[in-house]
């Protein structure tokens, strides 16, 4: 197994350049974003405490001049003047006489709540004085009170508090501000913080910047994925000419569009092709006057042995003859076999498997099992195909006695494995018996070159060939097609 594949990534990686540049975009766009938006925010923030000192104070400023207008104003009027203020309902400050300060449930105490709270009681003392009696507190609606009766909010008439206590449909806290101005009279202060500072909560990322981040990154993901679409299209075009030259397929010089990086690349794979191509028909001709000029030497030999007397060096020579024309063939069926002219097909392998197998299965059924089936045609050669599988076939009859057969198909790998019941091959030989001419048991008729055509053609289609010692027993040799070889992606 490969240690690559086997490792557990902690994150999935994509493996597409489309979708890997849309991760590196997301990552780099979600960093800047946040960083940008930390800064915006502490900013604001920063901005929101100046403004929120800045009416804090002002607040202190007229409540202070309150309190000092009805401390100039006789016992006698103070009513009078508060049931004006009621009638008029436009003043900033619900304002009522007490003879106690009123006990009310505070709300929880917040950054925002401790400014403003210090903030007002500071201006307040510095204005009335330090040893002044007072209490400053946020209450909430629900829970405010007016007058010693415990009056709420609610129950008193709409033009009395509706300026200086309404925020609707919000329901904002309420600041209350109690000040002793003479023995057993406490002036009663409730008001709203003027807008943007009505809430005491430290407020997050508004939301039409969460909008804006969202819109950005869906843009900038879009414009990111047209453009590497657009990029990749000849790297695409590149790779499906690669495997197509691959498995011999047919193919048109490839078109140099693209950026330069493309341009030069694609340039320098039509010039890598030409090369193969007229390398692979010298070496067809080459082979071909190999197989011609040594055919008729090694056959006028024979006739001339033939007319030996002496019948022991007639043997020699025949000997010597039969060895070098094992050798010719041998070479000739290595080219010949591995370099099978086709055109690539639609092959059906369930059908392809059942004639490869049919013929041993009608002298033994026992000797070939066949397990699984393909899900789709596989893109290839099929005579090609049927050599390597019938390599394979022909390998664990001759070396185990009987041969199984399992195919696995996905979305990804075509997977076929073939088991054989014989005794195995040394671990140290799992490679070697690839090699042409490589036979572990000499007393095997044949040239030792049939695993080696299997795995090249295994190779042409881009896959591979594999083989292990089963625990059991046996030798698995398990050949593996990429499905997206020939594909158009």
């Amino acid at each position: 197994m490969n240690l690559r594949t086997g490792r557990r990534r902690l994150l999935p990686v994509p493996r597409s350049l489309l979708g890997r540049m849309l991760a590196l975009t997301l990552l780099a766009v979600l960093l800047a974003q946040g960083l940008s938006s930390l800064i915006w925010l502490s900013q604001l923030r920063a901005s929101q405490t100046e403004g929120l000192t800045t009416t804090a104070r002002s607040l202190a400023q007229s409540m202070a001049a309150s309190v000092g207008y009805f401390r100039s104003l006789p016992l006698g009027y103070r009513p009078l003047v508060l049931d004006q203020l009621r009638s008029m309902g436009g003043t900033r400050f619900f304002v009522s006489l007490n003879d106690r300060p009123l006990q009310m449930q505070i709300l929880p105490e917040t950054p925002r709540k401790r400014l403003v709270l210090g903030e007002v009681d500071r201006v307040l003392r510095q204005r009335l004085g330090s040893a002044v009696d007072l209490t400053v507190e946020f209450v909430s609606p629900e829970d405010l009170r007016i007058f010693n009766s415990g009056i709420a909010l609610d129950e008193l008439p709409r033009s009395w508090a509706h300026y200086a206590l309404s925020f609707e449909p919000l329901a904002p806290p309420v600041l209350v501000t109690q000040i002793q101005i003479a023995p057993g009279e406490w002036l009663y202060l409730a008001t709203l913080m003027p807008a943007p500072y009505v809430s005491l909560e430290d407020e997050g990322l508004p939301v039409q910047q969460l909008w804006f981040i969202v819109l950005t990154t869906v843009f900038l993901l879009s414009f990111i994925g047209l453009l590497v679409r657009w990029q990749s299209r000849p790297l695409k075009r590149l790779a499906k000419a690669a495997r197509d030259m691959a498995v011999g397929g047919e193919m048109r010089p490839l078109a140099e569009v693209g950026a330069s990086e493309v341009v030069e690349v694609s340039r320098a794979f039509n010039s890598m092709r030409e090369r193969i191509n007229r390398y692979l028909s010298e070496r067809g001709q080459l082979f071909s006057a190999i197989s011609h000029d040594l055919r008729t030497p090694i056959t006028r030999l024979r006739l001339r042995v033939e007319l030996l007397d002496d019948e022991a060096v007639q043997a020699k020579f025949s000997r010597d003859l039969d060895e070098l024309e094992l050798l010719v063939k041998g070479a000739l069926q290595c080219v010949k076999d591995t370099d099978i002219h086709e055109n690539i097909e639609a092959v059906d392998l369930n059908v392809l498997l059942e004639h490869i197998v049919e013929p041993y299965q009608a002298s033994d059924p026992d000797c070939v099992t066949l397990a699984g089936r393909a899900l789709l045609p596989y893109p290839g050669k099929p005579l090609a195909l049927k050599r390597c599988i019938g390599n394979l076939l022909d390998n664990a009859l001759k070396y185990g006695g009987r041969a199984h057969l399992r195919l696995e198909d996905s979305a990804e790998l075509l997977v076929l494995h073939v088991d054989d019941e014989g005794p195995g091959v040394p671990e140290q030989r799992l490679e070697q018996v690839f090699e042409p001419h490589v036979r572990l048991s000499g007393q095997q008729q044949g040239y030792g070159l049939g695993l080696g055509i299997a795995r090249n053609i295994a190779h042409a289609h881009g896959g591979e060939l594999s083989m292990r010692n089963l625990p059991e027993g046996g030798l698995r040799v398990t050949l593996t097609l990429p499905r997206q070889a020939c594909s158009d992606d």
